[in-house]
């Protein structure tokens, strides 16, 4: 299948720019989330943005179940995007999970990246002795139960606490509705693959300069679970950005763009 079908891939930008910029998004989103972000780009860089499998305009064919049981996967379609592209040397800029998919591409392929930036990433959800990843194995399974017996209220109370006081109504209600459209024979396999994977020994083989960015308060990732990232990834900095939420590239694009820009220009 071709890989830049398959991710309904959007190249967009400065076609002659020596540098490009990769935008991978999270759960319940897809490329149109970095719109905002991207466009403070545009002059300067070659930007890619795609939809992950199984989300927004990607190809829904390609969605097996037995092959996206880990987030592993969705980082080797995006090294087949990167690869079909030509791309060296490029930027990745992942939020939530697909801030660990850019991860794990950048470790399987390091030469054809430059630098990573982190956005509400995690690489292990779950309480694990010192490690406070905020989610217990009985909320874990709260969770599946709120999914499988009533999605659209689960939907409806989780995407405001995503968002954020910065965030507004009509965000809110996006969000929601991007989660309702998940199909059922799907959702638990996409969540099962992000709050149930530990890549706490990956993260730590990451080399490239790494930006770590993480807000005030985020009721999905802990702030400690970015002071954890900033401590076992080598050449990275960290970056608390002063809004709540776990979706600030939505609800406060310009705070992220002022913590990336200088990052990327590098």
């Amino acid at each position: 299948m071709d890989p830049i079908a398959r991710n309904h891939v959007t190249v967009t930008g400065n076609p002659a720019a020596d540098q490009t910029i990769v935008f991978v998004h999270g759960l319940g989103t897809d490329q149109t989330a970095w719109h905002a972000v991207a466009a403070a780009f545009q002059q300067d860089f070659r930007i890619v943005l795609l939809d992950n499998v199984g989300a927004g305009k990607s190809d829904p064919e390609a969605f097996l179940q037995s092959r996206y049981l880990s987030l592993h996967r969705y980082a080797l379609d995006l090294l087949e995007v990167c690869e079909a592209l030509q791309l060296q040397g490029a930027a990745l800029v992942g939020h939530s999970a697909g801030a660990m998919v850019a991860a794990l591409a950048a470790l399987r392929q390091p030469d054809r990246f430059s630098r990573l930036v982190l956005l509400g990433a995690s690489p292990h959800y779950l309480e694990d002795g010192e490690y406070h990843g905020g989610l217990t194995h009985a909320g874990l399974n709260d969770l599946y139960k709120s999914v499988l017996h009533d999605r659209p209220g689960w939907a409806d109370a989780y995407a405001p606490s995503m968002l954020g006081p910065s965030g507004t109504a009509s965000q809110s209600l996006r969000f929601a509705d991007a989660l309702k459209a998940i199909p059922s024979d799907r959702i638990l396999t996409v969540l099962c693959s992000i709050l149930q994977s530990d890549l706490r020994s990956d993260v730590a083989r990451l080399a490239l300069p790494t930006l770590i960015l993480q807000t005030r308060n985020d009721d999905a990732v802990p702030p400690a679970v970015a002071e954890y990232l900033h401590a076992v990834i080598p050449h990275s900095q960290l970056v608390m950005l002063e809004v709540d939420g776990h979706l600030p590239h939505l609800s406060a694009p310009s705070l992220v763009v002022e913590a990336i820009g200088p990052f990327l220009r590098a």
